[in-house]
């Protein structure tokens, strides 16, 4: 099995980062994403490292416990259908990649907005795991000790990220929740357009043959 040594790097490097500057505020004001900041001030560097930092340790540890789930199933997968060095190349593009694009909406809508900052790497690892929906919808998810496939996860998680950004009820980044994952989903698939017709191949053969809602 090849080794998911990315994917370790990326939760290596963003703890570092994130840890060393969870207390610093001078810094994050810095680098944290700021929608106005990119727009009037050409700080374009926000977009990617804002993902590098965290609120506090309970933030980063459940994205980076997030990411190392499907991070590693993910890296591995891309090695294994696009080869060794393109898939490590296209893993790397679809998680730096995937900090802007999970942010470009809340840009337009915050940037005459010199109050709004957002920091954490939700949207990227969103992305990640939507990738991972993709090519195994039928893999089982845990939430809150219910075991449930993906894709109905997925379909799930949309719903909530949709409805919670619309009521911003908190403060969590629910645009950048639903933007990362729909790009995390549609990446892949632009790149081998055969993973979406073997995606709904497989939500058929779930239904054809009775499969599990909730487990086995």
């Amino acid at each position: 099995m090849m080794q998911p040594l990315l994917t370790y790097a990326l939760i290596a490097g963003t703890c570092l980062i994130s840890l060393m500057n969870m207390n610093n505020r001078e810094f994050k004001m810095r680098f944290m994403f700021s929608a106005y900041a990119i727009d009037k001030n050409r700080e374009w560097w926000r977009f990617f490292t804002g993902g590098f930092l965290h609120a506090d340790f309970g933030h980063l540890l459940f994205n980076m416990f997030s990411f190392y789930f499907f991070g590693t199933l993910v890296e591995q997968t891309f090695k294994m259908e696009f080869g060794m060095g393109i898939g490590t190349l296209m893993y790397l593009a679809l998680y730096v990649t995937s900090l802007p694009a999970s942010n470009i909406y809340t840009y337009f809508r915050q940037r005459d907005n010199p109050n709004y900052f957002a920091l954490g790497a939700s949207g990227a690892v969103s992305a990640v795991i939507y990738a991972s929906i993709l090519v195994y919808p039928l893999q089982h998810i845990f939430i809150y000790f219910i075991s449930v496939p993906a894709w109905i996860f997925g379909i799930v998680y949309l719903g909530i990220s949709w409805v919670m950004a619309r009521n911003k009820s908190d403060n969590i980044g629910h645009d950048a929740h639903f933007f990362g994952a729909v790009y995390g989903f549609l990446f892949p698939a632009i790149f081998n357009p055969s993973l979406l017709s073997r995606f709904v191949e497989q939500i058929e053969m779930f239904f054809r043959f009775g499969g599990n809602f909730f487990g086995h």
